[in-house]
């Protein structure tokens, strides 16, 4: 089943926030002056916060027009480009620092992903996937666990993170890391997953998507709903020439 994101623009504008684990770990990266690159970008959310709170010189990519043209109405002082992640359109070692958020999923050709990265990436550079492992996909709330049949369908999409390890040694990338970014809160408003805000939600079927909505109002009538946000975050740098 194909989807594109120029269907749910408006609703991930409305909805999506931030995660503050990813944003917090992201500024500890990042210095002033410094060129960074968010690939698949969406509607601006982390890379107008960076640029806000770092000055850094900021760019954001993404495939989907609807997308990019809500954050072009957010802010001037981001460079938003229609591209697509296998194919950057920016100069050889132009980046001081690459990452995407929960976009993996989406590119479908790894390799030629971090080759380019890794072209446009200056030595010394870095790189950061923000993904999901399969035990949190496994381990969601309130995706997974009201909408089971979303297992299948993103056990399908996300690459495991040995895999995109494997590759980023491959094409050339050292000193690779993970960790493990948690948020914990409470859910009140019930409008992102209604809306079908989260892309896996397009690709269920209605009668399981109907039954998912009703469990959560169900569940929402006695108070608001305990949940967890996780992400691996995925890194590695392109290191500096030999002198």
């Amino acid at each position: 089943m194909e989807f594109s994101f120029n269907k749910i623009a408006n609703s991930y504008a409305k909805y999506r926030e931030i995660h503050p684990g990813v944003l917090r770990n992201l500024l500890t990266r990042i210095d002033k002056d410094q060129k960074v690159l968010e690939i698949g970008c969406g509607t601006g959310n982390y890379i107008i916060a960076l640029n806000s709170l770092k000055g850094c010189q900021a760019w954001g990519i993404d495939i989907s027009e609807e997308m990019l043209s809500i954050a072009q109405n957010r802010t001037s002082n981001v460079d938003f480009r229609v591209q697509d992640a296998i194919n950057i359109d920016f100069p050889s070692e132009f980046f001081d620092f690459i990452f995407s958020v929960n976009v993996i999923h989406h590119i479908k050709d790894y390799q030629k992903y971090y080759r380019e990265a890794y072209r446009v990436l200056k030595y010394g550079g870095v790189i950061v996937t923000i993904t999901d492992s399969e035990w949190i996909l496994r381990n969601r709330k309130p995706l997974t666990f009201y909408f089971p049949e979303t297992l299948e369908v993103d056990l399908k999409r996300y690459p495991s993170i040995e895999k995109l390890k494997n590759i980023m040694k491959e094409i050339g990338f050292q000193n690779i890391g993970e960790e493990i970014t948690e948020y914990y809160y409470y859910l009140t408003d019930i409008g992102a997953y209604r809306e079908k805000s989260f892309s896996s939600l397009n690709l269920i079927s209605e009668e399981a998507f109907r039954k998912g909505i009703e469990r959560m109002e169900r569940d929402l009538e006695r108070g608001p709903i305990p949940c967890v946000s996780r992400f691996i975050i995925l890194w590695g740098e392109k290191t500096k020439k030999e002198e």
